[in-house]
C-alpha cells in the first residue's frame, strides 16, 4: 500500500529521531550545495496552516551579519547567566550553548505573519498557527539534516528585536528560530544538556477525558 511502511523502515525512522540532537560541537568543514538543497527541500514538504507555507529563511554568510548574530547571543548570555546563582551558575557557565562561530551554515527563520497565501484560513482565529507551521517545517529539515550525517543546533538565546533589525528583514516577518547546521565533532543519542545534569528527560505527560 503507497504511503504505508514497514516495521524495518519504522524502527529506522525511530532510531532517526532518537539520534536527532541538539548540536553546538562542529567541525568547520563546508557542507556541500547539494546536500544543504536535499535538506532544504523539507520545507517544501511541511504541514502548514490554511497551506500558508509562511516561513522564510535568510542565509547569514557575511562577517559583518555573522558577527552581530555572535554578539546578540553572547550578550544575551551573559544576561541569562546573571538569572543564576550558586551550583546552577556554575554549571551554565560550563555549557556550550552555542556553536555560531564554528558552524558552516547560519540560518535565520522567520514567520511571515502578513502573508496572503492560504487567505487566512485557520489562522483567523488562532493566528500563532502560522508560527507553529514553521516550527513543524523546521522540524522535518532538522530530521532531513540528521539522515545525511548534519548537526543542526538551534540557538535560542538571542535578542529577538535585535536580529531582526540587525538582518533588515521585511516588517511583519517574525524571527523564530536561528540555526545552525554542519557536521557534528562527534554524535551522541542523549542530549547534551542531559550529559552536563543540566535536565532529565521525562516521558511525554498524556492526560485522559473521559
Amino acid at each position: 500500500m503507497q504511503g504505508s511502511y514497514g516495521p524495518e523502515f519504522r524502527a529506522e525512522l525511530l532510531d532517526l529521531m532518537r539520534w536527532r540532537r541538539d548540536v553546538r560541537r562542529f567541525r568547520t568543514d563546508p557542507v556541500e550545495a547539494a546536500v544543504l538543497d536535499r535538506c532544504l527541500r523539507a520545507f517544501a514538504l511541511a504541514p502548514s496552516v490554511g497551506l500558508s507555507e509562511p516561513w522564510r529563511l535568510i542565509r547569514v554568510e557575511s562577517e559583518a551579519a555573522r558577527a552581530a548574530a555572535i554578539d546578540n547571543f553572547e550578550c544575551t548570555n551573559a544576561d541569562a547567566l546573571s538569572a543564576y546563582d550558586g551550583d546552577k551558575a556554575a554549571l551554565y557557565a560550563r555549557l556550550k550553548l552555542s556553536g555560531m562561530r564554528e558552524a558552516p551554515v547560519h540560518l535565520a527563520v522567520f514567520c511571515d505573519e502578513e502573508t496572503a497565501k492560504g487567505a487566512g484560513l485557520g489562522a483567523g482565529t488562532m493566528a500563532e498557527t502560522r508560527a507553529w507551521s514553521v516550527v513543524g517545517a523546521i522540524s522535518l529539515f532538522w530530521l532531513a539534516a540528521r539522515s545525511e550525517g548534519l548537526g543542526l543546533g538551534w540557538v535560542s538565546i538571542l535578542d529577538p528585536d535585535r536580529l531582526t533589525r540587525d538582518l533588515a528583514v521585511p516588517e511583519g516577518w517574525r524571527f523564530i528560530a536561528y540555526l545552525c547546521l554542519g557536521w557534528p565533532e562527534t554524535t551522541d543519542d542523549t542530549p547534551e544538556l542531559e550529559r552536563e545534569g543540566w535536565e532529565a528527560r521525562a516521558p511525554a505527560l498524556i492526560m485522559e477525558r473521559r
